[in-house]
């Protein structure tokens, strides 16, 4: 069954001007990583509603396990508008299930037992959610590679969160956009991009720091390494979770023992598939599952 890796955090509708689809970054991760055949699990929290209904059958499915419990609030909604080159924009309802994720005895069993969890900053914006997040973390093994792909979205973020979660975390995961942003909040005027990823590569002791800079390709930071890979031209219909697919292939191949070059590279080919798809959940062709054993 491969490793038990787990997407922890936020689980919604985006509401795309051609329908909703299910998506939600940890679910997303953990879609793109059980299809490299890994125990993946979606971790988050339903409303008891259609949507909550609906999301549970298509995790079913899509064969992802999850742990959702039912909670009194709605599951969570986004309104996506996407502009002429598909790039997204997104309004997101507060207070709903995935604000209000508790954490269960079955949550606490999976997190000790698990070889990696994503998890980002949007979840955080409330207690209840940012509380069992960090619980779920501090149950882990130190053996768990802890990813925390930071998804800085509209103002639901703040600087303890963000560095709690960099001192939680092995991996991070940020685009060009979000280190500009970090640069701001935290004082690092004056830097260029790589020396911005080597100071908090080092400041939080991180193993590696992925960094996606859209068209013009994406990084790979460790201790002495670097590796960077150009983004593939393809016909773009949405990049409504490339991101997280990218996440979610990289950790399946850096767990099953793939070089960090390779891994990256088979990343950036998972990504610019799935932005030729529509929705953040399409199934990966053999020749890029094959490469993964």
């Amino acid at each position: 069954m491969g490793k038990l890796i787990v997407g922890l955090g936020e689980a919604l509708w985006d509401c795309l001007p051609n329908g909703s689809k299910l998506g939600g970054a940890p679910a997303n991760f953990a879609y793109h990583a059980s299809q490299f055949g890994n125990d993946a699990y979606a971790i988050s929290a339903i409303g008891n509603d259609i949507l909550g209904d609906q999301t549970i059958k298509e995790f079913d499915d899509k064969h992802l396990k999850h742990i959702m419990p039912c909670v009194g609030y709605p599951t969570g909604t986004v309104q996506v508008g996407l502009d002429h080159e598909g790039v997204p924009t997104y309004d997101i309802k507060r207070n709903v299930a995935w604000d209000n994720i508790p954490f269960t005895a079955e949550m606490e069993d999976i997190a000790k037992r698990c070889a990696c969890v994503c998890f980002g900053s949007l979840a955080q914006r409330s207690t209840v959610s940012h509380d069992t997040i960090h619980r779920f973390i501090k149950s882990t093994s130190k053996d768990c590679l802890k990813i925390f792909d930071i998804n800085l979205r509209q103002d639901f973020y703040n600087k303890e969160i963000i560095r709690e979660s960099l001192t939680a975390c092995d991996i991070l995961k940020i685009n060009d956009e979000e280190l500009v942003t970090i640069g701001r909040l935290f004082g690092y005027p004056g830097l260029d991009m790589e020396n911005k990823c080597h100071l908090i590569l080092g400041k939080y002791n991180l193993k590696m720091l992925v960094l996606t800079c859209g068209t013009n390709g994406s990084y790979v930071f460790a201790h002495g390494m670097k590796s960077y890979q150009p983004t593939p031209k393809v016909e773009v219909v949405d990049t409504v979770g490339a991101g997280d697919s990218f996440t979610g292939s990289f950790a399946a191949a850096i767990l099953a023992g793939m070089p960090v070059k390779e891994a990256h590279k088979l990343a950036v080919e998972v990504s610019a598939f799935v932005c030729t798809q529509p929705g953040a959940m399409p199934k990966l062709p053999e020749r890029l599952l094959d490469r993964v054993k």
